[in-house]
């Protein structure tokens, strides 16, 4: 199980912001800046300054209002699923839990970090852990599949234009796009056999216990087995009552990713340009599945350059290092500063809860 659910089981204080995250951060941070330095050192030229005092403020703020929709469409998402097994979670600690989790996800890669802060707050609301665990797990489906689909077509939609694309990129987005393709496999096997589940926890952890004592192993052994036990339950609970919930989240999953790849359209109009709205849409799918390998935290430089990459294909060059300053400023650095806003009233809670469990004599 998760290590933040099993923190929340225990009763401590959940996967917040750390020293240790804290570095990460700073790095990811720091690896984003220089890469965005030497995109915009190769880019910048006389057309650039052009651009800018075309700059519309408007499409700017429009491109800021799109991505906190789309927080609330994730929201919802949670909450319909939460909902559809028989848990009432309100839209607005749905909305809370959702900005909280940005900021994990922003020092681990491909945002994994975000999984335990979601399923920690939502055990916190009485959902059985258990049931989180099942329903953050089935969002990541969810979101695979959409875009997996989503990439697969528009691979047909940009037709000629894939010969354009580097070999490089072009072999790195097939790698994440099998790599999605096996996730997906991998739960529905792992739904269909927990015990086959069972046996590749045991044999991943085999190595790490060699010199456990016997009792300890079979402690672990037995924790392993209760958890997939639970979470087989809990996954097998969804299918059978939960459908209305999958239904709801796919749709709300579609309108989620809809709404943050429009984004970069209005960016275009911002800075002057026509927005190419079916092209960058595809180039988002792209990078989007390319964000999905878990190589660096928050994704930072892989983002950068795959976006400098694909958008270099079909817009001016001089404004190419502009518009990823401005992408990455919305959903990287802006995602980090809500995330910040959004934990403070979480941990003014976990300590509450605290004091509440340890009374002053």
């Amino acid at each position: 199980m998760d290590q933040g659910a099993a923190g929340a089981e225990k009763g401590g204080g959940g996967p917040f912001i750390g020293r240790s995250q804290l570095k990460w951060l700073v790095v990811s941070i720091a690896f984003s800046l220089v890469v965005l330095a030497l995109v915009l050192y190769f880019t910048v030229s006389k057309e650039t300054f052009l651009y800018l005092r075309r700059l519309n403020p408007f499409f700017l703020i429009l491109a800021i209002a799109f991505h906190f929709l789309a927080y609330g469409f994730w929201a919802m998402r949670i909450r319909v699923m939460a909902q559809s097994l028989g848990h009432r979670v309100k839209f607005s600690y749905c909305l809370n839990l959702v900005m909280a989790n940005l900021l994990a996800g922003a020092i681990t890669p491909s945002q994994a970090g975000g999984e335990p802060v979601r399923i920690h707050q939502l055990y916190r609301d009485n959902v059985p852990l258990g049931d989180a665990t099942a329903l953050v797990v089935v969002e990541r489906v969810l979101d695979a599949i959409v875009l997996g689909v989503a990439a697969i077509a528009a691979f047909f939609i940009l037709g000629k234009m894939v010969e354009d694309i580097p070999t490089g990129l072009s072999l790195f987005i097939l790698f994440a796009w099998v790599l999605m393709v096996i996730a997906i496999g991998a739960f529905i096997l792992s739904v269909r056999n927990p015990d086959l589940l069972k046996r590749f926890f045991k044999r991943v952890s085999r190595p790490f216990v060699k010199r456990w004592d016997l009792r300890r192993v079979e402690r672990l052994i037995a924790s392993i087995d209760r958890e997939v036990d639970n979470f087989h339950d809990s996954m097998s609970r969804f299918m059978a009552h939960g459908r209305a919930g999958l239904l709801g989240g796919t749709v709300f999953t579609a309108l989620f990713w809809f709404s943050e790849f429009i984004i970069v359209s209005f960016i275009l109009m911002g800075i002057g340009e026509q927005p190419y709205y079916l092209l960058s849409l595809v180039a988002q799918i792209i990078i989007a599945v390319i964000m999905m390998i878990p190589l660096t935290p928050g994704s930072s430089g892989i983002a950068e350059l795959s976006a400098t990459s694909i958008y270099g294909l079909f817009i001016p060059s001089s404004i190419v290092g502009i518009l990823v300053v401005v992408w990455r400023v919305i959903f990287y650095y802006l995602n980090i500063a809500v995330g910040i806003v959004a934990t403070i009233p979480i941990l003014r809670r976990e300590m509450r809860r605290r004091d509440g469990d340890h009374p002053k004599v």
